[in-house]
């Protein structure tokens, strides 16, 4: 496997700037995050003074809060919750969040007492709509798809996504999975080289979800095996929105932003993938030294954090452009994906 951190360049015309103001020790978001009292990540994001609704003052608010649901597939479930809820905290529209989880699946990982009082499963949602959905990876890249221990349900939550969700946003493994269930693609291929890392020109495609992000930018990339480029462009219904000739695709956009999928890790901590590097070393896979990562991509040095403003500026985005402007207000009205649908 190999981690690394790549530099992207934004396959779009658009060259407008935006400006965002810091505080010099940390960023000051606002955002009104819904999400329970007790959830372990409210602690850590009002630490960071990210703005978190209580859900007494979100019931008093005269607006209907956009309703996004995340499907967490990874085995550290605190800290992706944590970190995606971080990710679209920088829109000041208020977001109702429901935590999912696989019921076929129990978790090693995450205590039994936090999924239960804060994970619903698909039989708790299916009867209901969402403005978004946002489907993790996994550490699954290795197996067939078939034989995750999951795919059943997982196929079928896919599926339900294109009668029940207005955008959803595939992460990763959740990227790869999707693109064989809704793409009908048959194969995902391991990696050119066993490299993440690019910086190199990209086409031009339009895309709301790339609006002004740099022409170059980075973005964390941690796995085993990828989509090619090659194959997503003899599907006239995709476009890749940002991509390397090193790490292969990044961003891909289908039915104009119903659906998205990542194929990296944009809301990874710092850390991240120095603890992914040092996992692996452990089990004696010899990964490579993630690229542009550590400063002088030497492991024994400081960690250099160059993705973050980009990865929020994506997901704030996605969230404004592909869900809040495009959804409808009244839930039951929204359209089937499968009119218009990929696979």
């Amino acid at each position: 496997v190999s981690s690394v951190i790549i530099s992207i360049e934004r396959c779009a015309p658009n060259r407008s700037v935006a400006y965002t103001y810091h505080n010099h020790s940390k960023e000051v978001l606002l955002l009104p995050i819904k999400i329970p009292d007790s959830l372990p990540a409210r602690a850590v994001l009002e630490s960071e003074n990210i703005f978190v609704m209580t859900e007494h003052r979100a019931t008093t608010q005269r607006i209907r809060p956009l309703r996004i649901a995340i499907l967490n597939l990874m085995p550290l479930k605190i800290v992706t919750e944590t970190q995606i809820l971080r990710c679209l905290s920088n829109t000041p529209i208020q977001i109702e969040v429901d935590l999912i989880q696989t019921k076929t699946y129990h978790s090693k990982n995450t205590p039994e007492d936090h999924l239960l009082t804060f994970y619903k499963t698909f039989d708790d949602i299916r009867d209901q709509k969402y403005d978004g959905f946002i489907i993790t990876g996994a550490p699954v890249e290795l197996m067939p798809f078939e034989e995750v221990e999951y795919w059943k349900g997982l196929t079928e939550i896919m599926d339900w996504t294109k009668t029940h969700v207005h955008s959803t946003l595939h992460i990763c493994w959740g990227a790869q999975a999707g693109s064989v269930l809704s793409l009908r693609y048959s194969e995902v291929h391991a990696p050119r080289e066993n490299v993440r890392h690019f910086q190199a020109p990209c086409s031009a495609a339009e895309g709301a979800a790339a609006a002004r992000l740099d022409d170059i930018f980075c973005a964390p990339h941690s796995r085993h095996t990828e989509v090619r480029a090659a194959d997503i462009r003899k599907d006239e219904r995709l476009t890749i929105l940002a991509e390397s000739h090193e790490a292969g695709v990044h961003i891909v956009e289908a039915m104009n932003g119903r659906q998205i999928f990542v194929l990296g890790h944009g809301e990874y901590d710092a850390d991240t993938l120095k603890k992914e590097y040092e996992r692996d070393l452990a089990k004696g896979m010899n990964p490579e030294v993630p690229r542009h990562y550590f400063r002088n991509d030497d492991p024994n040095e400081d960690v250099l954090v160059t993705w973050k403003a980009h990865a929020n500026l994506f997901y704030t985005n996605w969230v404004n452009y592909y869900v809040y402007q495009t959804t409808p207000y009244y839930l039951d009205k929204m359209q089937h994906k499968s009119r218009s649908s990929i696979g």
